[in-house]
């Protein structure tokens, strides 16, 4: 039996979430088994497309035959479907903790599940459809419904800290979308196109009005993507949602966010990337490595540490700008792609686990979690798997992003970024090695009697963390295949 088509599965993975929300919300029932049915379809749908895109390469797929400027397509890139692949299994991972999660809550909360169902389907919709799209405008639709499901995420525990995060969230991403708005009415005023392929072949790097287009893009992402100095909205809306929220907003809403802004600067504003502009992105990047770490080694309480971390750890990836000002940028994309893959398992672990923690000794206070004993050892596990890809141990996924990045920094004699990197490093293992020596001196003996985690609570978390530390080694033959993220016509 043969796989479906490329652009079949690519139909599946954007439109099966949405239907399936608008299906949920209509019922008003408990959505368990649907939303992990579609999610398990979503699955074997992105891994096909990964098969597919193995064989085949870049592909692109025009909706309804009509070629741009009039028309619009998706195109399918290697570094795209690992993105999809990623969202999936964090998605899957989410639903099924999801489920547990939520099924022995009491009263009103033990309703959540009847909405954070459908919004986490939305959310998968806008991520999926994000990964794909090749013009401007729809990639800012799919912006949009995965930002506002993610907002509703959020508000959805109704606590007053978590509707005021809500809130900021809201606001901060508003901000993001107004700007990148901004961006996209600039360049299409200017050129009359909004097409990735059409845009590249006509930007004008030295025009004022590309320049300032190009700057409102950039900040508009960077306050979605939660990059410093633009993140103050991120550690409470991360650290004060339910957890399996906050695995999605940590591992993939800002991911994809960044994703867009490496498709933008290697894509159709590659021309324009520039020593000047590539070390400005490259300072935001070394600020959130720095300032993200300091923060998060000051935290009291797990959750925030962990949602400290993802600003930290997205230093990380602004400095694949800068590397590649000069040189091959094959292999930075590639290292930026590989990093964004390890943060979204490795991440999500990371807030799947501490829920599971938090529950299992009645605190989140870090110095009151339960100790590596009873169900909750297994917790502890995915922590410590998890924490190791991030910090980047060999043979791990972060091992092997670092080194693609390492081997370019030195390769250029760009002893400054190499000085930023290991450095972070350093910051990542002191506040990861917190919880470690937690795990390990076994501090507090937990509530009596111990509440009832379920292998849907302990499951999805380790496992992600086993995803980012094995697929590591494959991680050394990830090629791009001569990926570009623009598709230009013979004589263009």
């Amino acid at each position: 039996m043969s796989l479906p088509s490329t652009a079949m599965l690519v139909v599946i993975l954007v439109t099966l979430p949405l239907a399936a929300a608008t299906l949920l919300f209509a019922s008003g029932r408990q959505p368990r088994t649907l939303t992990l049915a579609a999610a398990l379809l979503l699955t074997f749908a992105a891994l096909a497309l990964g098969f597919n895109v193995h064989l085949e390469g870049v592909s692109v797929h025009r909706i309804g035959g009509w070629a741009a400027p009039l028309g619009i397509h998706w195109q399918v890139t290697p570094s795209g479907t690992v993105m999809l692949l990623v969202t999936a299994l964090v998605g899957l991972a989410g639903a099924v903790y999801g489920a547990g999660y939520f099924l022995h809550r009491p009263g009103p909360e033990g309703r959540m599940a009847r909405v954070f169902m459908p919004l986490w389907l939305f959310a998968w919709g806008g991520l999926n459809a994000l990964f794909v799209a090749a013009d401007l405008f729809n990639l800012y639709v799919a912006l949009e419904v995965m930002t506002l499901a993610s907002v509703a995420l959020v508000a959805l525990s109704a606590r007053r800290m978590a509707l005021q995060a809500a809130m900021r969230y809201l606001l901060a991403g508003l901000f993001g979308s107004m700007i990148y708005l901004l961006g996209v009415a600039l360049l299409y005023g200017q050129y009359g196109v909004l097409d990735f392929d059409a845009l590249a072949a006509m930007l004008d790097v030295e025009d004022a009005g590309s320049r300032a287009g190009a700057v409102a893009l950039t900040v508009g992402l960077l306050a979605k993507a939660a990059i410093f100095p633009l993140h103050f909205w991120l550690p409470g809306a991360h650290g004060r949602a339910e957890p399996p929220v906050s695995a999605l907003l940590s591992g993939l809403v800002v991911a994809a966010a960044f994703y867009l802004l490496l498709r933008l600067w290697f894509g159709p504003l590659a021309g324009m990337l520039t020593f000047g502009a590539g070390t400005l992105l490259g300072v935001l990047g070394a600020g959130a490595l720095l300032w993200g770490g300091v923060l998060a080694l000051l935290q009291r309480r797990l959750k925030m540490l962990v949602a400290y971390s993802t600003v930290s750890q997205f230093g990380f990836a602004m400095l694949v700008f800068p590397l590649a000002i000069s040189g091959n940028r094959e292999p930075v994309l590639a290292g930026g792609t590989l990093l964004l893959a390890n943060h979204a398992l490795a991440k999500a672990a990371l807030f799947l686990a501490a829920g599971t923690l938090v529950r299992a000794s009645g605190s989140e206070r870090i110095g009151q979690l339960v100790g590596f004993s009873g169900r909750a050892r297994w917790a502890w596990l995915a922590v410590i798997l998890a924490s190791a890809a991030l910090i980047g141990l060999p043979p791990t996924l972060g091992f092997s992003a670092k080194w693609l990045l390492l081997q370019t920094a030195v390769s250029q004699g760009a002893w400054w970024w190499l000085g930023i990197m290991l450095a972070g490093t350093l910051l990542t293992f002191a506040y990861l090695g917190r919880l470690l020596e937690l795990a390990l001196l076994d501090p507090a003996p937990g509530p009596s009697p111990p509440p009832v985690l379920t292998p849907a609570l302990l499951v999805p978390a380790l496992l992600l963390a086993l995803l980012a530390c094995a697929s590591g080694v494959w991680a050394f033959d990830f090629e791009l295949d001569g990926e570009t993220f623009v598709r230009l016509e013979p004589g263009s």
